[in-house]
């Protein structure tokens, strides 16, 4: 993986390498951190860098780190504002991958949340896809159970929760697997390791609400609008029960690293026919136009990177 060039840390653009925090650093040794993930798209015809959705995201990551008692003095657009410096520095023509993290700062021994400093840092680097097999993804349904949200706040993305995805990841992908989906403590499923899931049954969307410990996914939301007035398709929220799963028409999880990950394959069970179905396929080439602003009716998604006159976001 290539590192990034620049970062955003401690209030100003240094080199990445610069940006250094001390091995006890409150965040690196509790995990008492909240993140973003956010993505950039290149359009070759316009030669513009669009970032997909950034005040919904850095108002998601503003959310998480409020239910870690942090105070960030900041916007979700001032952060935006501070994203495109960032990115005109950088000089990237190509999609990317960028991470926001807020974090306690401190270097301090001790358990808590109080009584500590917030500090926000920003990255960006090349990237492309999150999973390689994104058409044809083979899952497991995994052993671990996802976190519940009284244990961590599941709408929040706080890094310490992550090592339950970590887990789920890789007994998953060292058994052969591209990835997992998780159940909750009530056995519905919540999620793919890092990612929300969507099935298609009798010609109907169907998703977990999100009150079943999953992330309120802003690529989730995206793909139920896209459905809804694009194609005409209804979207349902509810618990999902494992089996509904094997005996669904279509599956696909989707993640703003992730884009759209079609499943043609649970437990060695296939889904449907065994191959990525049509509303899956349409949804992926409808998002791939939309965040890359080749779309009017979504524009307002875009942000341009290389312009003066920046697009209006939501």
């Amino acid at each position: 993986m290539e590192l990034p060039k620049n970062a955003y840390f401690k209030g100003k653009i240094v080199p990445y390498a610069e940006a250094k925090v001390g091995v006890l650093t409150h965040a690196f040794n509790y995990g008492t951190a909240v993140f973003a993930g956010i993505r950039g798209y290149w359009n070759a015809d316009e030669e513009q860098l669009y970032i997909f959705r950034p005040i919904d995201h850095f108002r998601r990551f503003l959310q998480s780190a409020r239910l870690m008692l942090m105070e960030i003095d900041h916007t979700p657009e001032s952060l935006s504002r501070i994203l495109v410096d960032l990115l005109r520095v950088d000089g990237y023509q190509c999609d990317i991958y960028i991470r926001p993290l807020a974090y306690k700062s401190d270097e301090a021994i001790g358990v808590r949340l109080h009584n500590l400093h917030d500090d926000v840092t920003i990255v960006a680097l090349p990237f492309e896809k999150y999973i390689a097999n994104d058409t044809s993804a083979h899952v497991t349904i995994s052993s671990w159970r996802r976190v519940d949200d009284n244990t961590i706040p599941a709408r929040g993305k706080v890094s310490g929760a992550y090592a339950n995805s970590a887990l789920i990841k890789t007994d998953a992908a060292r058994s052969g697997f591209d990835d997992a989906l998780v159940l909750t403590q009530e056995g519905h499923v919540s999620e793919g390791s890092a990612m929300n899931v969507f099935l298609v049954r009798n010609q109907e969307l169907i998703t977990p609400p999100i009150t079943d410990n999953i992330l309120e996914g802003i690529t989730r939301r995206t793909v139920i609008e896209l459905a809804q007035k694009e194609l005409g398709i209804k979207v349902i929220e509810r618990p999902v029960d494992r089996t509904e799963i094997y005996l669904s028409e279509e599956l696909f999880m989707t993640g703003s690293a992730a884009q759209i990950v079609a499943i043609t394959k649970v437990d060695h069970r296939p889904i449907g026919d065994g191959a990525m179905g049509p509303i899956a396929a349409q949804l992926r080439a409808l998002f791939d136009d939309a965040v890359r602003g080749r779309l009017p009716q979504y524009r307002k998604w875009n942000m341009a990177v290389y312009s003066e006159e920046a697009l209006p976001v939501h």
